[in-house]
């Protein structure tokens, strides 16, 4: 087993802006499976890009992001080694032949490896679900009906089971729920909503093995679930960078990621819950990511949103977005992937020119993923702060929570084009 050509990436950002150190000999063809973690390039060129830091744990000046290739030996369980050339072929060969019947089957399987590995499905039993799940489960909307907490919360459930993110879990309607149901009608042909309608609801609800799985669920905790690394995050770059990573700051918070849910609905459902090991506790059911081939993504700067399609055009998945701001806009036009980092580090650079790496972690500023653009400075990349997504401004990249930008590192395919409108 030849393990891929080891690669080195570095995010430097100038202010907000970023530059992507790279192995000379990978800047142009990258291979499917550059899943990076935490190393420093020593051999390097520099290609600008752009990230940002999110606002309540901004730092004041220039941050980087540090990375190294996993070795193909090392990722064995999640994907198939290739050599250099066999790489570099398949890159050329992608750009000039659309993908036959094979070729899916086999990026499909890749896909669902690598959301196995990142984002697993998870255990949950249905026994003694407390009054208020239960009424969550056998919700129903009516026509003219308002949109409680109850039925919110089957409505962003059914809108996630059909691979249009919502962002956090909490029952409201809001702004994120209904882009996530204008983007599922966008997807069904139906006609686009500002609220929710019966043409919407029932189909929804048409998949009957969608709809019919429970909302909330009974999960029990494990020693794994509840002996978590946490941290508190300090407020300087300084203090950052002597940490031995950037964890969750508690064992809420990292919960409440895992469930994909808002940590107050977390503690909401759980009054009384001391999340011991052991402890059955009422959460949210993820069910299945999206594990299609991405072929194409459209990120709309005005609904903040952005648009997953296959290689045949079709709207396959839709995630809530932060698309850059008024002082630091997007780009515009079409580009390509040119990189993807797991578990990035960030470097942050002080005005005396003072080097700080900041290490990996969901806490990171880029969170746990960042997809580097063809576009100098511009990439795609996870957030610390899932609850706000959508809600603050950027400086130009897109951001999105950490399990949807780790869904769309698992399926998002090396030729894909990312399109700003």
């Amino acid at each position: 087993m030849h393990p891929l050509t080891t690669i080195t990436t570095a995010v430097g950002l100038a202010g907000l802006s970023t530059a992507l150190l790279m192995n000379q000999a990978m800047a142009v063809n990258t291979s499917a499976d550059i899943l990076v973690s935490n190393a420093v390039a020593a051999d390097a060129q520099t290609v600008s890009i752009t990230a940002e830091m999110p606002k309540n744990k901004e730092l004041s000046s220039d941050v980087s992001i540090d990375a190294n290739q996993q070795t193909a030996a090392n990722m064995a369980d999640t994907v198939s080694p290739v050599t250099n050339a066999e790489a570099d072929e398949n890159v050329s060969m992608a750009s000039r032949v659309a993908p036959n019947p094979e070729q899916q089957l086999m990026n499909s399987r890749k896909s669902t490896r690598l959301l196995n590995k990142f984002l697993p499905v998870i255990p949950y039993h249905t026994e003694n679900l407390p009054a208020i799940a239960q009424h969550v489960n056998n919700a129903s909307w009516k026509n003219g009906g308002k949109i409680n907490r109850v039925i919110g919360a089957k409505l962003q459930a059914l809108l996630n089971w059909h691979q249009h993110g919502v962002g956090t879990v909490d029952g409201y309607w809001g702004k994120n729920t209904r882009k996530a149901m204008q983007a599922f009608q966008k997807a069904q042909g139906l006609k686009v909503t500002q609220s929710l309608d019966e043409a919407t609801w029932q189909a929804l609800n048409k998949n009957t093995m969608l709809s019919t799985q429970p909302v909330l669920v009974s999960y029990t905790l494990t020693d794994n679930d509840v002996h978590i690394k946490t941290v508190e995050i300090p407020t300087t770059a300084v203090e950052k960078s002597k940490l031995e990573g950037m964890y969750y700051e508690s064992l809420i918070e990292g919960l409440a990621e895992k469930f994909r849910m808002d940590e107050s609905y977390l503690r909401f459902l759980n009054p009384k819950a001391t999340f011991v090991s052991g402890e059955s506790i009422t959460v949210y059911n993820p069910s299945r990511a999206n594990a299609t081939p991405v072929s194409r993504v459209v990120a709309d700067k005005t609904s903040q949103t952005l648009y997953a399609y296959d290689d045949k055009g079709k709207l396959i998945a839709s995630y809530p977005t932060t698309v850059g701001s008024t002082a630091t806009p997007s780009p515009t036009g079409k580009h390509t992937i040119k990189v993807k980092v797991h578990e990035p580090n960030y470097t942050y650079t002080s005005p005396e020119g003072s080097k700080y790496i900041l290490p990996p972690g969901p806490n990171n500023p880029v969170g746990s993923v960042w997809i580097g653009l063809s576009e100098p400075s511009y990439g795609i990349h996870g957030s610390p702060d899932p609850s706000r997504i959508s809600r603050q401004a950027s400086a130009g990249c897109v951001r999105l929570t950490n399990w949807d930008a780790l869904t769309l590192l698992s399926t998002i395919s090396d030729e894909a084009t990312v399109e700003f409108i």
